[in-house]
């Protein structure tokens, strides 16, 4: 029932839409992947990257119709991502998945964990 068609959109359109709130719909593709529906980590990822880009272009073209977003701003910020990235894939590709899995967890529980007691400070 989970990897039937209808619900692969549901939960995808309810990734999505928490993608474009800022929210993380990713990580929560990977576990919705690894956990629910048995796909190994390393496919994962590459499924949850080929979700984000669509998605985060969207989002970022609305961002800009609205004025909230800066490209000259964002520029340093977009380099310094897509040099990450390449680094962090190639890094990811040649180290074992079973070693990815518990710093992964980590990092999700730690950002799971600051979302729910994380209060802005009040500005004077």
């Amino acid at each position: 029932m989970l990897t039937s068609f209808p619900v692969c959109v549901i939960v995808g359109s309810l990734l999505g839409f928490l993608t474009g709130m800022g929210v993380g719909g990713g990580s929560l593709l990977i576990l919705w992947l690894t956990l629910m529906l048995g796909v190994d980590q390393r496919t994962a990822r590459g499924i949850n990257l080929l979700f984000f880009l669509p998605a985060s272009a969207i989002s970022c073209a609305f961002r800009l119709r609205q004025g909230k977003l800066s490209l000259r701003q964002c520029l340093p910020a977009i380099a310094a991502g897509c040099a990450a990235a390449v680094i962090g894939s190639l890094a990811a590709a040649a180290i074992d998945t079973a070693l990815l899995r518990k710093p992964f967890g980590i990092l999700l529980l730690l950002t799971g964990l600051r979302e729910l007691f994380y209060r802005p400070q009040r500005r004077r």
